[in-house]
């Protein structure tokens, strides 16, 4: 009976990956444990789960496919659960930079960069759905996400200058902006 043992053994050893603790939880088992190489195991299923860049492209995708066919109430929902998403994902990136921040630079330029990806994707989903409310005549909802993008974008970058355009047009602010 001791070779099922030492199957099972090593078919749950693999599936831990061998790591140190994966083997120092087996070996008091009572088994002995071969050394064998350590070997890193990355698991990719937080790209293809709900909460992931790839699953807000695809609520936008569903938005912009729902202005397509001018069902709006759909637009504005799936825009607004991609906008938090991209929201929650940028602040959790941003997060683990500053861990990095002065310890490893590659991760901290690493969580850094997609920080800033999400952030500039929730920006473009804001100011999406601003234009949104905007043709639907509720400038109530409009201004507060133009602000949003306009606060993270600053008027100096396209999406910025877009957004006081729009409030410009709007009637919210009085002066354009000229723009260099």
């Amino acid at each position: 009976m001791a070779v099922p043992f030492t199957s099972d053994f090593r078919n749950l050893q693999r599936w831990l990956g061998g790591s140190l603790l994966a083997v120092g939880l087996l070996s008091g088992m009572g088994s002995t444990v071969l050394a064998q190489e350590s070997e890193v195991r990355r698991i990719d299923s937080v790209s293809t789960s709900d909460f992931s860049v790839p699953h807000a492209d695809s609520l936008v995708a569903e938005g912009t496919a729902a202005i397509a066919t001018q069902d709006y109430t759909e637009a504005i929902s799936k825009l607004d659960e991609a906008r938090e998403l991209y929201n929650q994902l940028s602040l959790f990136y941003q997060e683990l930079a500053q861990m990095f921040f002065g310890v490893d630079t590659r991760q901290n330029r690493s969580n850094r960069d997609l920080a800033i990806e999400a952030a500039q994707k929730r920006d473009e989903t804001t100011y999406q759905l601003a234009l949104i409310y905007r043709s639907q005549g509720q400038p109530e909802e409009a201004i507060p996400l133009l602000m949003e993008v306009l606060r993270s974008q600053q008027p100096t970058r396209d999406l910025g200058e877009q957004a006081y355009q729009q409030l410009f047009e709007m009637g919210f602010v009085e002066a354009p902006y000229e723009f260099n």
